[in-house]
């Protein structure tokens, strides 16, 4: 046997089970030959419908034709720590932190989560992470030998974890506790009462917490972007990561960066620099030019918030129990029970699948905690009018559907 247990062993390759994205792109392509007179209206895509603005491009190509920046960045530039604590007391009022202690870019947001087990996580040590969400720490706490205790956001906990259901013998093995706020895919927000309650949490359990900011400056109505660090307490339990994707359109830049506790953020530098040699000079200082100009940002949010604004009413009126969120662009909706002409759905892949395959609608189907599908506001559109124009047409799709949700 050549292949490691942790992908699989002697069974590596041969799992014919479709996972979820792969399923929706094959369901896509079906769909497309059933339907060639619609245009697929995609609602599942998970990054920005616009490119970096030509500020952060044309910075890119003056850095990446200078032979300085040839060299390796190894741990990062000082220039871009600079930039990011500049960043967090302008965007997230967090004050006092060390460029050179308490920030280390990433290749994205994705690599500093993969490389954070390898920092804490010993075999048989348990990492809490909310559930649904994205995977990559539970992956690679178990790549580690860790196991991995899943926190179900449920609506009756206005999609935050229930810390008082973990059991005691789960307790005693936990090390890192993960959060994601504003939440993929519930597109919830945090409160400063709930990272209170993580720092109380984390330090009568001696737990590290991994807070993922992806989605912290995409923030609309006045609710103001909010950082786990800015809690009196956090910087002595947990770290946090932001990343240039979701608030600077730079999803293929491959840039992010992690704050907070000095000896954690050394931890992960330990690892990174035995892992990779640093993201492109240049790529950096243009990521420095976009954390020095966050009302970039704020052309997204209006983008975004002005898309909920017409989504929103239209799944009200199909039925459904949904308010605009506060940041992100997901919206997080029940997913329907089946249609009125006899189509009955067993679960949320189920009614995705109905809904590309009959609609041309795309969609993120979950069934971790109940059976939710998640719509993006990311989908493609040259003007307002567009989008309204888009909007609209998911309207007249769905009603055609004669969809019911209980």
């Amino acid at each position: 046997m050549i292949y490691a247990e942790r992908i699989g062993g002697r069974n590596f390759g041969k799992d014919t089970k479709l996972y979820k994205f792969a399923a929706i792109k094959q369901a896509k392509a079906e769909a497309r030959i059933l339907h060639p007179e619609l245009p697929l209206i995609d609602l599942g895509v998970g990054e920005p419908d616009q490119p970096a603005d030509p500020a952060i491009v044309e910075i890119l190509a003056l850095e990446a034709a200078k032979p300085e920046n040839r060299f390796y960045a190894d741990n990062g530039i000082p220039e871009f720590q600079e930039a990011a604590v500049r960043y967090l007391e302008r965007v997230f009022q967090v004050k006092g932190l060390d460029p050179y202690r308490q920030i280390i870019h990433g290749i994205g947001s994705k690599p500093i989560l993969a490389m954070l087990p390898l920092c804490f996580i010993n075999p048989g040590d348990v990492t809490l992470t909310t559930v649904p969400g994205y995977p990559v720490i539970a992956t690679y706490t178990e790549y580690a030998g860790g196991k991995v205790y899943h926190l179900p956001l449920q609506p009756e906990n206005d999609f935050y974890p229930d810390f008082s259901k973990v059991p005691l013998e789960i307790m005693k093995r936990a090390k890192m506790l993960y959060i994601n706020y504003p939440n993929n895919p519930t597109g919830q927000t945090a409160t400063e009462e709930f990272y209170q309650k993580v720092v109380e949490f984390a330090k009568e359990h001696h737990l590290i917490v991994v807070s993922d900011a992806a989605y912290g400056a995409l923030t609309y109505d006045g609710y103001q972007p909010l950082s786990f660090l800015k809690t009196p307490g956090a910087t002595e339990v947990g770290i946090e990561i932001h990343s240039l994707s979701k608030a600077f359109n730079m999803t293929g830049w491959r840039l992010a960066f992690l704050a907070g506790n000095p000896e954690l953020v050394k931890a992960y530098g330990t690892i990174k620099d035995n892992t990779d040699s640093g993201q492109f000079r240049a790529i950096q200082k243009a990521g420095v030019y976009a954390l020095n100009h966050p009302e970039l940002t704020r052309i997204n949010c209006e983008r975004y918030s002005r898309r909920f604004d017409l989504l929103v009413p239209i799944l009200k009126e199909i039925g459904l129990e949904v308010e605009k969120p506060k940041a992100s662009f997901y919206c997080y909706v029940k997913a329907p029970k089946g249609t009125r002409t006899g189509k009955i759905f067993d679960n949320a892949e189920e009614a995705a699948s109905f809904l590309i395959k009959e609609a041309l609608i795309s969609t993120v189907p979950w069934d971790d905690a109940g059976s939710y599908l998640r719509l993006a506001v990311t989908f493609e559109a040259e003007d307002h009018l567009e989008e309204e124009r888009i909007i609209a047409e998911v309207k007249r799709r769905l009603l055609r559907l004669e969809l019911f949700f209980e």
